[in-house]
């Protein structure tokens, strides 16, 4: 069965910088969704949103924009912003699990209220020509929320539902919820995206026998922790090449290299590569000694050289 692999964006961490590294060094994944652009009110796109949707700084990628909002006007505003930058389609995003988003009635906040989402898309349907895909936890509360959603979403042409398998409340904790997903299966005419714990081909091939009619599945945090993952999925193998640590290597240099040029100081630089670290460890032999060491080095100087100590005596 042919299929399809997609990157589940992840705030501050899969911007284009990200993608492109990503893409240019590991491959596999066929369509990146980019972090969500939030307006909180003003109609206004941040520089930081226009740099990471820019077409230039996304050459040969597949860039799918995504907004938060429980707002119809700022939807409307987004997509008429995103149209103006070529793109034809605007992923919604009503699966974010943190409390400061969920407080304000977005994300996986808004799923317990129908009628809000049938408004913002009977006018994102009448009032724009932009395509409409949704990214969804199967609620905030409990995994019933998403089938009181479902049938309205049934009255609309959306283009696909991206399925994160848990609920709000949960944030990443505990385990996915499968029989939750099958009843989503049973309860639309929509075309379902699989998204949440695929961090391994093994994982990825249980999912696949799991759900036979989806083909296509979304990696989130698994990309980051491994981005060799979706070339492996492609290539059919848990083998990782023979040069596995030259080429992670040369990815982080690469992202710390945008970095640096992008992020003012030194205390910027180190949070952002340390944030990015607590998803790498787990590639390496040793994550917990791994992630000591980075969070010991409080200047540039030891944290090159925590990096260059960590790489040389990375045995696998």
């Amino acid at each position: 069965m042919d299929y399809t692999l997609l990157s589940s964006p992840l705030q501050g961490f899969t911007d284009f910088r990200f993608r492109n590294a990503q893409n240019k060094i590991f491959g596999g994944i066929d369509t990146f969704y980019s972090p969500y652009i939030r307006l909180n009110g003003k109609m206004v796109i941040k520089p930081s949103y226009e740099r990471d949707l820019l077409p230039e700084n996304n050459l040969g990628l597949e860039v799918i924009p995504q907004v938060i909002t429980n707002d119809a006007d700022e939807f409307l505003f987004v997509a008429k912003y995103v149209q103006e930058l070529g793109y034809k389609e605007l992923n919604w995003n009503l699966g974010c699990p943190y409390p400061m988003v969920t407080k304000s009635g977005m994300g996986s906040g808004l799923i317990s209220n129908p009628e809000k989402i049938n408004n913002i898309l009977h006018r994102a349907h009448s009032e724009s020509d932009i395509i409409v895909s949704m990214k969804m936890r199967l609620g905030y509360e409990n995994s019933e929320e998403i089938l009181d959603v479902l049938p309205i979403l049934d009255t609309y042409p959306i283009k696909n539902i991206a399925i994160h398998a848990r609920i709000g409340k949960q944030l990443y904790k505990g385990g996915v919820n499968l029989d939750a997903f099958q009843l989503c299966i049973d309860n639309t005419k929509h075309k379902l995206y699989y998204n949440g714990d695929i961090t391994s081909v093994a994982k990825f091939h249980e999912m696949q026998q799991r759900f036979p009619s989806i083909d296509h599945w979304m990696i989130g945090r698994g990309l980051i922790s491994d981005p060799f993952l979706p070339s492996m999925i492609k290539n059919n193998t848990s083998e990782y090449p023979a040069n596995k640590m030259e080429l992670f290597s040369a990815f982080h240099d690469t992202l710390y290299a945008i970095y640096s040029e992008s992020l003012s100081g030194s205390t910027h630089i180190l949070l952002k590569m340390y944030h990015l670290w607590e998803y790498f460890s787990a590639t390496f032999s040793n994550p917990h000694k791994v992630l000591k060491k980075i969070k010991k080095a409080q200047s540039i100087r030891n944290y090159e050289a925590a990096v260059s100590e960590i790489f040389k005596n990375e045995k696998f």
